[in-house]
């Protein structure tokens, strides 16, 4: 596994292959060890979210646990990971809630349960498939040899790849949206709106999760930027995103609208203390 340079500047290292189904390199015992609890929103995911726990639980990391946060989906998901919880006892917990109020507040609500119950890094991680979970080994070893408070797993570092079945209008709009997020609040992240992001417990403290106002997926921009804000390194490594294996995305046209307030509110409003972090790539890519 490659680690980080300290420059801001992009700068080669060898990108993961295409996906294929392939096992991750094992970590160090003593991390494999570390406390690292997987937060996993569901709504109506009971199809993906069985395959999802499987691969989870074979990575060999003995420190993992996966925390399912499920918003009363009506296809049953919260009773499926109740049954997953009875297959791996101990590995596995579900946290219930009894209405459907955002992405962001299932998540708030999970990496709080999360850091309360212990875990020393703090994984957000999606059901569907999206977020491959072989690079979970490597995210988690990035974050312990370098010390960062978080790790993206980022589709726009050299490496990084979207999913094939993406449109144009699809890629074109992901990319706008991290450029436009960048312009407003200037993270230094090349993929500011990522999901798939690995945090140590003290920089999910002082995201002030409580505070948190998006409730949609602007979180994922309101959280890295009070983050890097609070002075904590914010580090990018590639991962090839997939395509959601079944069922349909969740993004909204109120979705899309909050997400493009949101920057602007953040800022504005001055909700972060001034910025003193800084985000280090490790892809090549132009620069700014």
């Amino acid at each position: 596994m490659h680690g980080p340079v300290e420059s801001t500047e992009h700068v080669a290292t060898t990108a993961p292959a295409p996906h294929t189904a392939r096992l991750p390199a094992p970590l160090p015992d003593a991390w494999a060890r570390t406390a690292l609890t997987i937060v996993m929103p569901t709504y109506n995911e009971a199809e993906n979210l069985p395959g999802m726990a499987k691969e989870l639980m074979a990575l060999g990391l003995e420190g993992l646990r996966l925390l399912v946060v499920d918003d009363n989906s009506p296809d049953g998901t919260g009773r499926v990971a109740e049954e997953l919880a009875e297959q791996y006892p101990g590995r596995i917990d579900v946290l219930h809630r009894t209405t459907k109020d955002g992405l962001g507040r299932a998540y708030a609500a999970g990496m709080t349960r999360a850091v309360d119950d212990g875990a020393a890094y703090v994984l957000q991680m999606d059901a569907d498939g999206s977020h491959p979970v072989e690079y979970v080994p490597q995210m988690l070893g990035s974050a312990l040899s370098t010390g960062a408070g978080l790790v993206v797993g980022s589709r726009y570092v050299c490496g990084g790849r979207l999913a094939e079945e993406w449109g144009l209008h699809r890629r074109l709009l992901s990319r706008w949206a991290n450029r436009y997020v960048s312009t407003v609040l200037r993270t230094g992240l090349r993929d500011a709106t990522a999901g798939f992001v690995l945090w140590r417990a003290d920089a999910v403290r002082a995201a002030r999760l409580d505070q948190v106002r998006s409730s949609g997926y602007s979180f994922q921009v309101e959280l890295k930027y009070q983050a890097v804000g609070a002075g904590f390194t914010a580090l990018e490594i590639p991962i090839h995103f997939e395509e959601r294996q079944i069922g349909a995305s969740k993004m909204s046209a109120a979705v899309q609208v909050e997400s493009a307030i949101m920057p602007w509110r953040i800022r504005l409003d001055g909700i972060r203390a001034p910025r003193k972090g800084n985000a280090r790539p490790t892809g090549r890519g132009p620069g700014r």
